[in-house]
């Protein structure tokens, strides 16, 4: 399967476009550079992007949905619009305030490592419906084709935007102030607990949410240096989750899809998620916490955890 791809250098090649796999940057020039405070400037100024990020993606999202036609096409057209203004804000942040081009986002690999990020998340996905079904857990129903605009949109959008805001901000920044596993442990937390307050959601789920999400999709950041796998994995994962399978996500509906997948109201919720979704269930944390703790280790054979300067 995929992973076994990071263990030959040759595939690697491939699937990063000719550029190979390096630890994160994590920036010392400008607002970075070493000296007093560093580690409450990088704090600073994760804060500062973080809303950046926001309130340039969430707006131009809505602006443009009230402007264009109401059709699925044109609101897909809104969603891709709003992922891209978060992109281009924090692309030219990092320029003006870090004085470096944003290695995190380049765009020769960006094909090639968000196909790769693709598969693995649908793949992880249908892994879960997998064993869901396998053991009755859940009820699958065909409900035949529908739209596909507002899945994708959503998913492109959540993918971009949160992986910007959780990884590329608050894993990269509290990672200079602090070193890898506080980053780690407080990205985690907060990917986790900022679902607390979707529908349905307990606390289980947001500690399933840090320990799946927070860990994996930051364990392929630090192994490839880039974002475009963590991007890939979070916009398939959900996509499959909503659209292929018809399931909740985080709680919501994803909008319309091509099947109908409900928990058994026989099995308690920690087992199927829940009205919360599958993402809350023991079998996601599995499949999830493995896939993570595989690119974690690569990652660590990679150095690409060791100190810096």
């Amino acid at each position: 399967m995929p992973l076994a791809l990071f263990s030959a250098a040759g595939a690697a090649h491939v699937w990063t476009a000719g550029q190979g796999i390096h630890p994160l940057e994590l920036g010392q020039r400008r607002i970075l550079h070493p000296g007093r405070l560093r580690w409450l400037r990088a704090l600073g100024w994760a804060v500062a992007l973080f809303f950046l990020a926001a309130f340039s993606s969430l707006p131009t999202t809505e602006i443009l949905a009230r402007l264009l036609p109401q059709t699925d096409v044109a609101k897909f057209a809104a969603s891709v619009a709003g992922a891209l203004a978060a992109l281009a804000a924090y692309a030219l942040a990092v320029r003006l305030g870090e004085g470096r081009n944003p290695s995190e986002i380049a765009l020769r690999p960006l094909l090639p490592e968000l196909a790769f990020g693709l598969l693995i998340g649908a793949a992880m996905f249908a892994a879960v419906m997998g064993i869901m079904t396998a053991f009755d857990l859940y009820d699958v129903r065909s409900l035949g084709a529908a739209p596909v605009w507002t899945a994708a949109g959503r998913a492109i959008q959540s993918g971009v935007v949160e992986e910007i805001m959780i990884r590329a901000i608050l894993l990269r920044l509290v990672w200079r102030a602090f070193g890898p596993w506080i980053a780690f442990a407080v990205s985690a937390a907060l990917f986790g607990f900022g679902h607390i307050a979707n529908p349905n959601a307990t606390v289980f789920a947001a500690i399933c949410i840090a320990l799946e999400a927070g860990i994996m999709l930051g364990a392929f950041y630090a192994l490839s240096g880039r974002i475009w796998i963590s991007i890939g994995v979070h916009a398939a994962w959900n996509f499959t989750q909503g659209y292929i399978f018809g399931a909740a996500v985080s709680g919501g509906d994803f909008g319309p899809a091509i099947a109908k997948s409900t928990a058994r109201p026989a099995f308690p919720e920690w087992l199927t998620g829940g009205a919360f979704g599958p993402e809350a269930s023991l079998p996601a944390l599995i499949v999830c916490s493995i896939v993570g703790l595989v690119v974690m280790g690569l990652a660590w054979r990679a150095r690409h955890f060791a100190k810096r300067p």
